[in-house]
């Protein structure tokens, strides 16, 4: 009786706290008993994990703070909080691309995975979601503070604003404003001048597969 109430307690944390999405949200028992929410797959150790519900909806609000545990790059970081584990792509915006394994990055995607590294890992932030985009990502503001970390990419030329559709409600003046700004001053990527290629080009012309 006492798993069953510590159970629906729990998932009524969570039905109170999740994406502001629709998405597969996987629940399973780690080996010292603790129970764990995931927007990602878990791991195959996991046995016992099953996905809790096809349509959970929810909100983060910005009181409800995060542990960034991971930064994969420019725009993308993997947070932890509230028993949850969640893929962030910073809205609005598109640094440069990685390299892989046998083939180089773009000019300047080294220097804004760094960057972005130093701001927040390891840091609290607070997120404002937007939705889920690709790759069961959750597409969010990150703040620290006042400070909105995805403006200060593009600020800083590291990041430009991002090219593909917006989520309806997202306000993208300011990023084309700071963009404008940083181009002007040919700041970090824009110093690249007419050599500069957009994400966007770079990834069409470097294909992943």
């Amino acid at each position: 009786m006492k798993k069953s109430i510590r159970y629906l307690t729990a998932c009524l944390v969570f039905l109170l706290f999740a994406i502001q999405v629709s998405s597969d949200v996987f629940v399973w028992t780690d080996e010292d008993g603790f129970k764990h929410f995931s927007n990602i797959a878990p791991s195959p150790e996991a046995d016992d994990a099953r996905i809790l519900g096809e349509e959970i909806q929810g909100r983060i609000t910005s009181d409800r703070q995060f542990t960034v545990i991971k930064v994969a790059d420019g725009d993308s970081l993997l947070v932890q909080g509230m028993d949850l584990t969640l893929k962030i792509r910073m809205v609005g915006i598109d640094a440069p691309e990685t390299g892989g394994r046998y083939r180089p990055g773009q000019p300047y995607s080294e220097k804004s995975h760094q960057y972005l590294r130093r701001l927040i890992k390891d840091r609290a932030v607070t997120l404002k979601s937007y939705g889920l985009g690709g790759y069961n990502r959750i597409l969010a503001e990150v703040f620290i503070g006042g400070t909105n970390i995805n403006l200060e990419m593009v600020k800083m030329g590291l990041a430009a604003v991002y090219q593909g559709r917006m989520p309806k409600n997202f306000d993208a003046a300011p990023y084309v404003a700071a963009q404008t700004r940083a181009q002007k001053s040919r700041i970090g990527m824009w110093a690249q001048g007419s050599q500069y290629k957009s994400p966007r080009q770079w990834r069409k012309e470097n294909p992943r597969n």
